[in-house]
């Protein structure tokens, strides 16, 4: 069997337009949700905070495919959150909220502990919870 050459397609960095995009399209959720630089940072992965004001002022080279997951998933939480409620601002204020289901912190104190694993426990909750409207 030959050896693949090179990383799969899903593996694949993005070009920088596609990573500026995204970022920019991060850091309007975090700024629909309050989040401080703190909170992003963390969300991110706890980039250096050289590369994280670059990033926050457009200025993007490459971009780890981590950060590129947690985007992902970032994007996925708000595209949940819009489905669940009609209320854009309802929808935003959520992840403000205490929830049992997160131990009572607030999805965002969730998603700001710094491993992915953190942000994908609150998008399996959100999918969860719009799985009949899926």
């Amino acid at each position: 069997m030959p050896a693949l050459a090179g990383p799969r397609p899903a593996e694949q960095p993005l070009g920088r337009d596609q990573a500026r995009d995204a970022l920019r399209g991060f850091f309007r959720i975090m700024e629909l949700w309050r989040a401080d630089n703190t909170e992003a940072r963390a969300i991110l992965g706890h980039p250096p905070e050289r590369t994280f004001y670059k990033w926050r002022a457009g200025e993007v080279g490459a971009v780890p495919l981590d950060v590129i997951r947690r985007i992902g998933y970032v994007s996925g939480i708000w595209k949940a959150l819009q489905i669940l409620y009609a209320d854009h601002t309802q929808a935003d204020a959520w992840v403000r909220r205490p929830n049992r289901h997160f131990g009572g912190q607030t999805p965002l104190e969730r998603m700001s502990a710094g491993d992915v694993t953190d942000l994908a426990a609150v998008r399996q909750y959100l999918d969860a919870a719009r799985g009949p409207w899926s």
